[in-house]
């Protein structure tokens, strides 16, 4: 029964504290039974949640759970200090750093920014006297209760820090951030963890499935490597088709783990592959997606399922559940972009739970080459906290540069020396072209190769790819103008998944079809595509290894050629000096030699361009450099989650709606935008809403949004819909070309 005096939650159940922190105990057995050898003090932890929401029986707070206050008063957190028993604790054996620990970790459960005088907070608990004598919890390790708690352990403002404190730092990090999981679990009425008991079962099975086909089936070099090694970190460059994704499950065993990738769409691919072949049943407790776009995905393979996803029933739970489960890190496998998990190196207010939950956990980091210097400096801090706490990580990639392994190394990340696996197939052959990729020469040797097969065209930014899409079209006969088709990032989100299913159909292993497809680095890693000719525009080598997995991905060199890379002659390639770096260009363009070249020489020929010693100079060592330096700079506790999450991936990036979009979709949208502004709808209907919104944006940089911005609408507490004056169709994307702002007219030569 409840007891109405002493109200923790309202929603979605209403529960008094001491139902409230049952629920925290239960979640602290069911994490210390699936993960026991955690690096934690257990009792410390137990006696943080049996403290932590004591404060809430203040008179205010209980008001507001009436409802008959707006605030609830000083934070919960701070007034829960005054139950602490430190005598108690010391005669436990904890020491005055230990004790401040769990001062710290209880008074800032919650993260609130309140500028408060010590002495507003003691007469603050002093008026709960009356209200705890008559409280009973048999939980509580003694009755004690003092307004004027010993300030050694706490003062407003002084928080633990790395450099000042070490080892506490990292306990109260460790502390909090478990507290923070156990009770955003008991409040949400999840798991905080889902068991990983499954995978590795799953991944014999899977074995057993191709010894059905094939009966001398067996794990390969680079598969027993991962096993073998699976309580290690470990670095591994595997060649295209060697079996990275189940060397990855393999070395992952029956761990929590995390699988990041650059791209949302090749995260999607991942998560499919594994909840249709390898996890087939249970999904919902045992493999998460963790992207912006989670809500659509979780949505439609709802619906798949003929789940009807209505306010009241079991589907409905059972979908939000998932979500939440999924967001909350309690799911034991999560297929995710980086920024959904590494954000927690800016060390803003509340970053805790998730460095806690690495803590424990496995980190797959496939791809790394595609990351950008600035992502590159936030994923080498991070490793270097999570293997600080007991964390573990594998580094899996085509390609590799020297640079950031010396970088992590300069960090002080321990790892095995790293490991080459590739084979003796010789897939690619290079033609080396010195001239631009929409040089009419050029154009007419694209146009003349393509007869019934499959070509994938790659520039370096839209405004090339439209360029070269517009003058091959031109070429083609009219026959086959139709099978010519574009993508790139520009385009808005239905219209971008439905070429992305359309590429991905060509060129899926064993497909009849034929097309020409101009894309840009939008494919590089994210989609699982084979053709049959490659033209490319020279970018970096990494790169452009990259671009040549496209083609010929599992097949033997046939042909004189099947990679045509155009170095623009006299010309620089597009985006060479805005997002391609001037010199790694140039090094690249140097190392290029026609002729067949076989993996091994791949890794050589990036080993050496890539050396430390030859990119000290270069644009991209020092973005990194002054990345790490930059966030080393920010103390702890500075920064809040939503500036961080804009700070740290797509930095210059905003979703808008072309004013083409809008017009033609314009009472639709208008009927959108009431129902998001109209609180009586369900949480099922918003979301809906929200994802047909996203359906129609596209991502632009900030500042070309700020500077084109047409109309802006309101969209509930603190959203907003920005309409750009820019065209749009379903064939080209955006186009800025006639915007009104003239210096943003060729916006599109610096986007990819």
């Amino acid at each position: 029964m409840i007891n109405e005096k002493y109200i923790a939650k309202t929603r979605p159940t209403k529960k008094d504290i001491q139902r409230h922190t049952d629920d925290l105990l239960y979640n602290l057995k069911r994490l210390k039974d699936l993960y026991p050898d955690l690096r934690i003090d257990w009792d410390m932890l137990r006696l943080a949640c049996i403290y932590h929401d004591l404060g809430k029986m203040n008179s205010k707070f209980q008001r507001r759970m009436r409802g008959e206050r707006k605030d609830t008063g000083i934070p919960h957190g701070l007034l829960s200090l005054g139950f602490i028993d430190v005598d108690y604790l010391e005669s436990k054996g904890y020491s005055e750093k230990d004790i401040e620990v769990l001062f710290q970790a209880v008074a800032y459960h919650h993260e609130r920014d309140v500028y408060l005088e010590m002495d507003e907070i003691v007469r603050e608990i002093e008026t709960m006297e009356e209200a705890f004598r008559k409280f009973e919890y048999s939980e509580l390790p003694s009755d004690y209760f003092s307004p004027e708690f010993d300030q050694t352990f706490f003062r407003i403002g002084r928080r633990l820090y790395e450099k000042r404190d070490g080892e506490y730092f990292f306990k109260c990090v460790q502390l909090k951030g478990l507290l923070n999981r156990l009770d955003y679990a008991a409040s949400a009425e999840i798991p905080v963890e889902e068991p990983n008991d499954y995978l590795k079962e799953s991944m014999f099975s899977l074995m057993d499935k191709w010894k059905k086909k094939d009966p001398k089936a067996k794990w390969n070099e680079l598969q027993e490597y991962m096993m073998s090694n699976k309580d290690e970190n470990v670095v591994i460059i595997a060649q295209t088709g060697m079996g990275k994704t189940e060397a990855g499950f393999l070395w992952l065993d029956n761990n929590k783990g995390f699988f990041t990738l650059p791209l949302k769409s090749a995260i999607n691919g991942i998560y499919n592959r594994v909840k249709n072949d390898i996890v087939i049943n249970n999904i919902e407790k045992r493999i998460g997606l963790l992207h912006s776009d989670t809500l659509k995905v979780y949505s439609e393979q709802a619906e798949e399922k003929n789940k009807t996803i209505t306010e009241n029933d079991e589907t409905d739970l059972e979908f939000l559940t998932y979500y939440t489960k999924t967001k909350q890190l309690s799911m034991p496998l999560t297929i995710c972009t980086l920024d959904q998990i590494f954000d927690f190196v800016y060390c803003y207010k509340g970053f805790e739970s998730k460095l806690a939950t690495l803590s424990y956990s496995k980190v797959i980091i496939d791809e790394i080459q595609m990351y950008s210097p600035d992502l590159v400096a936030y994923l080498i801090l991070g490793l270097r906290y999570i293997t600080k706490m007991g964390g573990k990580f594998a580094i899996m990639t085509a390609t590799l540069p020297e640079v950031i392994l010396d970088l992590m190394q300069k960090e002080g990340i321990p790892f095995k020396e790293p490991a080459c696996f590739t084979n003796d197939l010789v897939r690619h052959s290079i033609k080396k072209i010195e001239r631009s990729i929409d040089d009419d020469r050029s154009i007419e040797e694209i146009s003349k190769s393509y007869c019934n097969n499959k070509i994938l065209v790659i520039c370096n930014t839209i405004q090339k790819s439209k360029d070269v899409y517009n003058k091959l079209k031109a070429s083609l006969k009219a026959d086959k103008k139709e099978q010519i088709k574009l993508l790139h990032s520009g385009f808005i989100r239905c219209d971008r998944d439905q070429k992305e299913e359309e590429i991905i159909a060509l060129g899926k292993k064993g497909s009849t079809g034929c097309g020409i497809w101009v894309t840009t680095q939008l494919v590089e890693a994210s989609l699982d595509i084979d053709f049959d000719i490659l033209y490319t525009e020279l970018s970096d080598l990494n790169s452009l290894y990259q671009r040549m997995g496209r083609c010929y991905r599992h097949r033997k060199l046939d042909k004189d050629y099947n990679c045509f890379i155009f170095t623009g002659g006299v010309k620089r390639c597009s985006g060479v000096g805005t997002f391609i770096d001037e010199r790694i260009h140039d090094f690249s363009k140097e190392a290029l030699i026609d002729g067949p070249i076989d993996e091994k020489t791949k890794i050589e020929m990036i080993k050496n361009t890539y050396s430390t010693s030859r990119l000290t100079e270069t644009t991209y060592y020092k973005e990194i450099i002054k990345t790490l330096n930059y966030i080393k700079s920010i103390p702890a506790y500075e920064l809040r989650k939503k500036d961080v999450t804009k700070m740290f991936r797509n930095i210059d990036q905003i979703l808008v709606i072309p004013l083409s979009v809008y017009e033609k979709n314009k009472n639709d949208i208008c009927e959108w935008i009431d129902d998001l502004n109209e609180h009586s709808k369900s949480r099922k209907e918003l979301i809906r809403v929200h994802e047909c919104l996203r359906d129609l944006m596209v991502p632009v940089h900030r500042q070309l949004a700020e500077k084109s911005i047409y109309k802006c609408e309101k969209i509930g507490r603190s959203g907003e819909l920005i309409i750009v004056d820019a065209k749009y169709n379903c064939e080209q994307g955006i186009d800025f070309k006639k915007t009104k702002n003239k210096d943003y007219r060729d916006v599109e030569s610096r986007m990819f």
